[in-house]
């Protein structure tokens, strides 16, 4: 098979490891799961922030690893690691083994964070077709959401019967993305020129040229902020409402079956985001959705139509995610692209580190309801600063 087949089949090869690598029944309800098993909100917030500091530390050092050593294998190491959380996830009876599987799901996820779209879009580069990226990553994000529904709806009734279940399904599931990782097509791009073989100094001029290109372009990191405040946002009502929900009476099968409907609406909304974008444009983008998704968070909070409103707030989530995707990588060199898309990560892994054990102790000192209603507030700050910005760059 031709070089150029082989990164033309990336694309739909890319479409199968991300539904594979997202079944992951107990997403959805691994706070539920660790709270059966003895944990606080205040320790399943510390659980959340290990998580997060580990993926801060370790973005940008996997980052380099995918551009330096090629994205393919990092992504290979990534779903190694995975399997190995989930057997941990699983047998661990303990905070702190809870504590060490959560280090290396960090992990697993740090290694496909930036590999994983930079394979594709350079991959579409090589083959001058950049233009469809973000109609591509619409569609990945169709894998992923759809990957989310089967997670969620299939978890959630295994764990009505017997939560051992959700784990011999993903342990098989995580296996299979082992090997079906194996089938990607190494996408050639020019590489930083380093006249050493140590890795600690390959590793330095990547950040260094990275790092370089963020500062000629302050517009890839006002885009990356952005983007990974709101993901974050979304991230942490996502995990919360799954206690919420519990707490006032829904079952397991109820919360994975909430969950996705939402993913099936975050689906669409991925698939038509480019469409949405010609309507909206950038600015719109940046300027009206934040508003939108912070109603949303006003009215989770303050309304008995969590469900609705959270849905909605995952819309335009969606809308934002691929949009943006498309403009930053359009703004990134090839031979910095994994490492600046783990920068990014590494901003989403430093927010959530503040935001997410902070939400669980207002969660146990008072209530998720009086949680929720502060981060409606850090929400509405955000998109006032955001306006305040944006309308007062001088355009580059």
């Amino acid at each position: 098979m031709q070089y150029k087949d082989k990164l033309n089949k990336n694309i739909i090869n890319n479409y199968i490891f991300i539904f594979l690598s997202n079944l992951n029944l107990p997403h959805g309800l691994w706070m539920i799961y660790l709270a059966i098993k003895g944990m606080s909100l205040v320790q399943l917030g510390i659980l959340e922030g290990i998580f997060h500091i580990t993926s801060f530390l370790m973005e940008v050092p996997t980052g380099i690893i995918a551009d330096v050593y090629g994205r393919k294998t990092s992504r290979l190491i990534g779903r190694i690691l995975f399997l190995i959380s989930l057997l941990l996830l699983f047998i661990a009876n303990s905070f702190y083994f809870f504590a060490l599987s959560f280090v290396f799901t960090a992990l697993s996820y740090n290694l496909e964070s930036g590999a994983g779209d930079a394979l594709i879009y350079d991959s579409l580069k090589e083959l001058n077709k950049e233009s469809d990226y973000m109609k591509i990553n619409g569609k990945q994000e169709v894998s992923y959401q759809l990957a989310s529904v089967v997670s969620l709806i299939l978890g959630g009734y295994l764990a009505t019967l017997n939560y051992d279940y959700i784990f011999y399904v993903s342990l098989f599931v995580a296996s299979i993305a082992i090997i079906q990782s194996l089938s990607f097509q190494e996408p050639k791009y020019e590489k930083e020129e380093v006249n050493s073989n140590n890795p600690i100094v390959l590793m330095k001029e990547q950040l260094y040229g990275s790092v370089k290109a963020i500062k000629e372009n302050k517009k890839i990191g006002l885009f990356i902020i952005f983007t990974q405040i709101i993901l974050a946002f979304g991230t942490t009502l996502f995990f919360y409402l799954q206690n919420y929900l519990k707490a006032n009476n829904h079952n397991e099968f109820f919360i994975g079956t909430f969950l996705a409907i939402s993913s099936i609406f975050e689906a669409f909304a991925s698939v038509n985001a480019h469409r949405v974008e010609k309507i909206f444009k950038e600015k719109g983008i940046l300027l009206i959705m934040p508003f939108i998704s912070v109603g949303c968070m006003w009215l989770i909070a303050l309304t008995p139509y969590p469900y609705i409103f959270y849905i909605l707030m995952m819309i335009i989530e969606s809308f934002i995610f691929v949009a943006m995707g498309d403009y930053i990588n359009k703004l990134i060199p090839s031979n910095n692209r994994a490492t600046i898309l783990s920068l990014s990560s590494m901003v989403f892994s430093f927010i959530m580190i503040i935001i997410f054990p902070l939400v669980g102790k207002i969660g146990d000192l008072f209530s998720l309801n009086t949680a929720f209603i502060v981060l409606a507030v850090i929400g509405s700050i955000f998109a006032f600063a955001n306006s305040y910005i944006i309308l007062n760059i001088k355009e580059n």
